[in-house]
């Protein structure tokens, strides 16, 4: 099984690359560009994914964070892919995943601090 570490950088790898794929776009460009709202939405997905991989003691930890919205938000995107809002899709990518990417930093920073090396 994978470590809560592991899938929280895929987070953070995923974010940012949302932000780059969308950088100097405005909703407009991104509804009419094929490729970044499919670059985007893969993106989202593998943030949703991860997000389902999370212990249940790390959620706990970090329950300010709406894990399962994230999760259900990955669900619609790989079942219902032909109905998806590209509108709501913008403001995951604009508004969720730049606030998301600072909270996960933070818990990664936290259980850096948290960690000792016993064998020094």
């Amino acid at each position: 099984m994978r470590r809560d570490d592991l899938y929280l950088a895929d987070i953070v790898e995923a974010a940012e690359a949302v932000t780059g794929f969308i950088s100097g776009a405005d909703e407009a460009g991104f509804v009419g560009n094929d490729m970044v709202r499919s670059a985007v939405l893969q993106k989202l997905t593998v943030i949703g994914e991860a997000a389902a991989r999370i212990s249940d003691a790390l959620k706990q930890q970090h329950s300010t964070l709406p894990w399962q919205d994230i999760v259900a938000f990955r669900n619609i995107a790989v079942h219902k892919y032909f109905g998806i809002d590209w509108h709501i899709v913008w403001n995951a990518a604009t508004i969720d995943v730049p606030s998301l990417h600072e909270e996960v930093l933070r818990i990664i920073a936290a259980q850096s601090e948290g960690d000792t090396d016993d064998t020094a």
